[in-house]
């Protein structure tokens, strides 16, 4: 009976990170991503996280140059490179839902890990980052509200983001 219960649990689980990542519009940009994330962490698809936008805390995990020329609207800056969690003001009730996300999930799947180490417990990764939410027609803006642009890390990277302005700067 045991061995049963378990191999429902194993098919409910996969079905669940299926889904997420058959969210991922672009066949081969799903196949990278199964391959550069380890999935150390839980997954939201772009259609689940706008659902959820009003009362989730998005955390952006690219650095402060890529966030300035545009984000997620009401993201902060939580930056990768030199994260820190005590210099980001994040929510007194660890059971807040989070949101992290970058260009294509990587980093923030990374950060997203040092949050759930520090007992923050409704942490997701962003699956496919900001790229996908570009990519499936969300907005995105800046310190002057709406914008196209979005930072696209480097020209390796700048190959997944098929909607928007590419910015490398």
């Amino acid at each position: 009976m045991h061995r049963y219960r378990l191999l429902f649990l194993l098919s409910f689980l996969s079905l669940f990170h299926f889904s997420v990542f058959s969210q991922v519009k672009s066949g081969a940009y799903r196949i990278m991503l199964q391959g550069l994330l380890s999935h150390s962490v839980p997954e939201i698809g772009v259609q689940e996280a706008v659902k959820k936008q009003s009362e989730t805390l998005f955390l952006d995990a690219r650095e402060l140059r890529e966030f300035e020329v545009s984000h997620i609207p009401g993201a902060i800056p939580a930056g990768y490179d030199h994260f820190d969690i005590q210099q980001i003001k994040l929510p007194e009730d660890k059971n807040k839902a989070i949101i992290v996300y970058c260009s294509v999930g990587y980093r923030s799947e990374k950060i997203s890990e040092k949050l759930i180490q520090a007992g923050y417990r409704n942490v997701s990764n962003l699956y496919g980052g900001l790229f996908e939410w570009v990519n499936q027609g969300f907005p995105v803006v800046n310190h002057s509200g709406a914008t196209r642009q979005v930072h696209a890390y480097d020209r390796t990277w700048g190959v997944w983001l098929k909607k928007g302005e590419k910015v490398y700067k």
